[in-house]
């Protein structure tokens, strides 16, 4: 998990949101567990669930909550937060993680030319703010950068399941309640609706039809 976070946090350059985007994915993949169990690689959809969650546009809405934090130091973090989200996501899995174009591909659910477009384009501008990184040394840079995993306060796998199972709870009552109040709804509605049998109170019109013994 720490590992998720740290990538998390390169690509959105904010600690709260990275924690927040593996917090998230260890729900779902809890959640979904049974069908999860059955993926022939596991930790690849967990990461994948986690890059997902941290570059979602919705956080747009919520500017507070993921604004990043001051720009850090290190002149390649600083280069890769320049670069749009689709090809910092790109060269964190290439270069950072060592994953095949092929493989980045099928992760970002991107055609292997497009791929191959934002891996290039994304070097490129990396060589052209820092200078000194060839492309072996993004490679090395970028990789240390993924797992020199900085020490934070982090939910520990326990209590993420925790708060998976309790989510899943309060959903599921959520939706039993939601459904009892529609049937409920709809028995009073019913109730009370008139029906095509019901008789009809001709009274009103009678007395308009009516004819005195004078006319």
């Amino acid at each position: 998990m720490p590992g998720l976070i740290q990538q998390a946090y390169v690509l959105t350059g904010c600690r709260r949101l990275a924690v927040e985007s593996a917090e998230q994915a260890f729900q779902q993949v809890w959640e979904r567990w049974p069908e999860v169990a059955c993926d022939p690689d596991p930790a690849g959809l967990a990461r994948a669930r986690t890059h997902d969650y941290a570059l979602s546009p919705w956080h747009r809405l919520r500017p507070r909550r993921s604004d990043p934090d001051p720009l850090p130091a290190d002149p390649v973090v600083q280069a890769l937060l320049g670069l749009p989200p689709w090809q910092r996501r790109t060269l964190l899995l290439c270069d950072g993680l060592d994953l095949s174009l092929a493989e980045a591909a099928t992760e970002t659910q991107a055609t292997l030319a497009a791929t191959a477009a934002r891996l290039q384009n994304a070097r490129a501008t990396l060589s052209r703010q820092v200078p000194d990184l060839t492309a072996g040394a993004s490679r090395q840079a970028l990789g240390k950068r993924v797992k020199d995993v900085p020490v934070v306060t982090i939910a520990r796998p326990w209590s993420v399941r925790t708060a998976g199972e309790r989510r899943a709870r309060t959903l599921t009552r959520s939706v039993f309640g939601a459904t009892s109040a529609l049937v409920a709804l709809v028995s009073v509605i019913s109730a009370v609706a008139p029906t095509a049998g019901d008789p009809v109170d001709d009274r009103r019109s009678h007395r308009h039809t009516a004819r005195t013994p004078g006319e």
